[in-house]
């Protein structure tokens, strides 16, 4: 850990918490919400992720190159053809 800082556990109600000093703070984009998790003997800290977190820019991305047509304007494809019953 090339970037390691030592500090103490604080106690908040039942839990304990960690103080994340300004120096390493600087160096990441945590945001207000992060994900823990345990590696091993570590605990692990990152920015939380939304779930569907980037997709807006994707879409528009899509539509300025043409991409976004519904599923029903594709023809259908051999693999339809030889693996779907239609009634």
């Amino acid at each position: 850990m090339s970037n390691a800082a030592r500090t103490h556990l604080i106690r908040i109600g039942n839990s304990r918490g960690v103080r994340i000093p300004k120096t390493l703070l600087d160096q990441l984009d945590l945001g207000d919400e992060v994900e823990m998790a345990v590696r091993g003997n570590g605990l692990v800290i990152r920015p939380a992720r939304r779930p569907r977190e980037g997709w807006e820019e994707k879409f528009r991305a899509m539509h300025d190159a043409g991409d976004d047509r519904a599923v029903e304007e594709f023809p259908p494809s051999a693999w339809d053809a030889r693996e779907w019953e239609w009634r």
